[in-house]
């Protein structure tokens, strides 16, 4: 039977004082913030046990992402799930959000080097969530899932055990089934990533994560 002694499971419940999360490097967590904001003053905060990012209703493009700094801890040839306990609020047509696994950050999205992820385009629907991948060679963008999210929470999983065939799930229903999410062409690390985007707009769009949760083998 598996254990601790196979498996690592690194979890963040973002629990304790609500305080703001850092912009530069801080021993006291992992997590870390972009803002590319100039004016308006969005808010990252870990409150009542929920990392919540909202934007600013200063009329500017802002972009908020929540990470590790671009500290690629997870080999992928390690990781074995990512699961995130996700809602949204205010999402228009000018917000973007993607949260899941990503080597180094990027303000645009799909020019992060390898991805996978959930994903909301909201030029395209407030409402849908997709999918994607990109490995470097096969780049599969913008999938659809067939369901949608709102303001009430719900659980996104995904299963890394066979890099070659990436898979999704929603809510325990996988989603996306008809597409190969191959993968096996990187070899490198990931991190954890929510990004939360905006093109000019005074918009409060924001997106409340529950927990983020990455399983992988342990390597001795």
């Amino acid at each position: 039977m598996a254990g601790i002694q196979d498996l690592y499971e690194h979890c963040w419940d973002f629990e304790g004082t609500s305080a703001t999360f850092p912009t530069s490097a801080d021993p006291a967590t992992p997590w870390l913030v972009a803002d590319t904001s100039s004016s308006g003053t969005p808010t990252y905060v870990r409150n009542a046990g929920n990392a919540v990012l909202t934007l600013a209703s200063t009329s500017e493009a802002e972009n908020v992402c929540l990470y590790h700094g671009d500290a690629l801890t997870y080999d992928i040839d390690e990781l074995q799930s990512v699961e995130m306990r996700v809602k949204v609020s205010g999402m228009t047509s000018g917000t973007s959000l993607c949260f899941g696994m990503g080597s180094a950050r990027n303000d645009t999205q799909d020019t992060v080097a390898a991805n996978a992820w959930f994903k909301m385009v909201g030029a395209d629907s407030t409402t849908a969530v997709v999918v994607e991948t990109d490995d470097g060679t096969t780049d599969l963008d913008d999938k659809a899932t067939g369901q949608t999210l709102s303001t009430t929470f719900k659980k996104f999983y995904i299963d890394f055990s066979n890099k070659k065939d990436v898979k999704f799930y929603i809510n325990g229903i996988r989603v996306a089934k008809d597409t190969t999410f191959d993968m096996s062409a990187y070899t490198s690390g990931l991190q954890p990533m929510v990004q939360l985007q905006k093109t000019i707009s005074a918009n409060t769009d924001a997106v409340t994560v529950d927990y983020f949760k990455v399983t992988g083998k342990r390597i001795v």
